[in-house]
């Protein structure tokens, strides 16, 4: 089946479908034998695509939700010889992961072989909700409901919850449940922060339309083809079948 040669490459593993582009415009991608522009079409099982003279093959599409453990690190390699997430994947080749949890950080973490999809569930153009649960303390619960509304800027940009939910916890704690739409780096524990608040424990149950639901800590599962169908829709590409 002929798609644009970016997305192949992006389907390859070689670059995400912007990189791929700068590749082909500087001439070291060539297709069959010869060098090609931007906007050509290609079969990849019928042609070859070589990039600096190395052949190059899709991979193929592989989606995985991970419900990642407390103190395990999102990475994979850690200096410090913790476990990390591809640790409890027996075949973890070609697998990156998408939105990167802290080492505190419990819940959803999706991982996949789609470079470009990592792209786009990543940027903040397209808006990908997250959901998290936190367990906070540091003010009472009743004051909760009109704090988290208070606006809070974090590296001279605002954070603009998607919705924010109010319960109360035990022993003076509250739970937070709130919907993100970007993944800047600890952006829920740094907004609580400045809200006066101390997360004690942190938990992503959603990325866009995937749920991790039942899944048991430590555990994994492919996707169900219907739910990898809504995560292209979410992102505007063509669907795993394609």
């Amino acid at each position: 089946m002929k798609m644009r040669l970016q997305r192949a490459l992006a389907r390859a593993g070689v670059a995400s479908r912007r990189a791929a582009e700068k590749l082909i415009e500087a001439g070291v991608v060539r297709v069959d034998g010869q060098p090609v522009t931007l906007g050509v079409s290609v079969d990849p099982e019928r042609q070859a695509i070589t990039v600096r003279g190395r052949r190059v093959a899709l991979k193929p599409r592989r989606w995985i939700a991970f419900h990642k453990p407390l103190g395990v690190v999102t990475t994979a390699q850690d200096e410090e010889g913790r476990r990390t997430v591809f640790d409890f994947l027996p075949r973890s080749s070609g697998l990156s992961y998408v939105g990167r949890l802290d080492v505190m950080t419990t819940g959803l973490l999706l991982l996949t072989t789609d470079g470009e999809a990592i792209h786009r569930l990543t940027h903040p153009r397209y808006r990908i909700p997250r959901r998290y649960t936190a367990l906070v303390h540091g003010r009472p619960t009743e004051e909760l409901a009109a704090l988290v509304r208070k606006p809070v800027q974090i590296d001279g940009r605002p954070v603009k919850p998607l919705s924010v939910g109010v319960r109360p916890g035990v022993a003076g704690r509250s739970i937070l449940d709130v919907t993100l739409a970007e993944g800047r780096k600890n952006i829920v524990r740094r907004w609580a922060t400045e809200l006066g608040l101390k997360v004690e424990r942190l938990a992503r149950l959603w990325y866009g339309p995937i749920r991790l639901g039942d899944l048991p800590v430590g555990k994994w599962r492919d996707l169900t083809p219907s739910e990898v169908r809504a995560v292209y829709r979410a992102v505007r590409l063509e669907s795993a079948e394609d």
